[in-house]
């Protein structure tokens, strides 16, 4: 009897323990590649400790939350689990514990820390996540901060379209750019110099000679 009393225990002691019906044990080791971190990034506290581990109370409802966006994709498209897409840390995070794209994150630093410092981090990250699906080192990224910024800080945007040419030497769009901010500084013969290197990438576009005449005839007038 005594054996049985403690089969029974032991039952209900492993059923508490198992995760529910179609909730399976999370994959530990993808959900760290997932977001580029080990272990320790989320269980900070000494086993038994009962202190606060607030990474991982943030993690299990990010595994839930994945959970229930699974089910809602399998009831949208009405395929079966094994051929609806499925979301995974990954999709999201892209091998980085915060998944910011790399346009927010350059903008944030250059509206706090200024040019050199939004240079630095650039070149930082790309150093270390290059080749990798973190961030995208597209010549656009850099495009997008800096024409958001000409029109106030036109040295900011010099300093980051100089940074995209670098690693875009040929990109008539990267000196169109960089010739407009020019402008905005008022420093035409610089703009002009940098849309005539432009018009030697791409000598049918119209736009640019447009805008070497426009500027020389400015300063014929001047």
């Amino acid at each position: 009897m005594k054996h049985a009393i403690l089969f029974v225990v032991a039952a209900a002691t492993a059923a508490a323990q198992a995760p529910p019906a179609g909730n399976p044990v999370p994959d530990m080791q993808a959900i760290a590649q997932g977001l580029g971190v080990n272990c320790q990034y989320c269980h900070v506290a000494a086993r038994g400790s009962g202190a606060p581990e607030p990474k991982k109370d943030i993690a299990r409802q990010m595994i839930a939350m994945t959970g229930d966006l699974n089910a809602k994709i399998q009831e949208i498209t009405g395929k079966p689990a094994t051929e609806a897409t499925r979301i995974q840390c990954v999709t999201c995070h892209r091998g980085v514990p915060i998944p910011k794209q790399l346009t927010e994150i350059i903008f944030r630093t250059l509206n706090e820390g200024g040019a050199a410092a939004a240079v630095a981090q650039y070149r930082e990250l790309r150093n270390q996540f290059y080749g990798r699906q973190s961030y995208d080192f597209g010549e656009e990224t850099l495009l997008t901060v800096a024409q958001q910024v000409t029109q106030r800080k036109p040295d900011d945007a010099i300093a980051l379209l100089k940074l995209n040419l670098e690693f875009y030497p040929k990109s008539s769009r990267g000196l169109s750019a960089l010739a407009f901010a020019y402008t905005r500084k008022l420093d035409d013969a610089s703009a002009i110099a940098t849309l005539e290197k432009a018009l030697e990438l791409d000598p049918d576009n119209g736009v640019v000679k447009g805008q070497i005449e426009q500027l020389k005839s400015y300063q014929r007038r001047k």
